[in-house]
């Protein structure tokens, strides 16, 4: 059987720092690659990095900007917040309609 590596723990980067990644990739002074080796990150994170603040900087247009993307949580977490109160108040009116009987 095949053993698993062993996974290393998620790190948290400041948004200065993803920021200063990005710029170097995009002014040319480091390539992708070499960012990713020096500075022991994933390719797939240095990447999305860069997409975001394409995204954010308007010069693409596949996928929600910054803001949007916390918009869109902080619905999600509302919609999730009003469900439940849905729910409660549902099973409320069900214990009240008994207790008059």
């Amino acid at each position: 059987m095949g053993k698993k590596k062993p996974q290393r723990p998620r790190r948290v980067f400041t948004p200065e720092f993803k920021a200063q990644i990005v710029g170097m990739c995009l002014r040319g002074e480091r390539s992708i690659p070499q960012v990713v080796h020096d500075l022991e990150l994933t390719d797939s994170a240095v990447r999305n990095w860069i997409k975001q603040a394409q995204l954010d900087a308007g010069a693409r247009t596949d996928g929600p900007t910054t803001d949007e993307r916390d918009e869109i949580a902080a619905l999600k977490a509302e919609n999730r917040r009003l469900r439940e109160d849905v729910e409660i108040l549902k099973r409320a009116t069900a214990f009240f309609a008994n207790e008059t009987r």
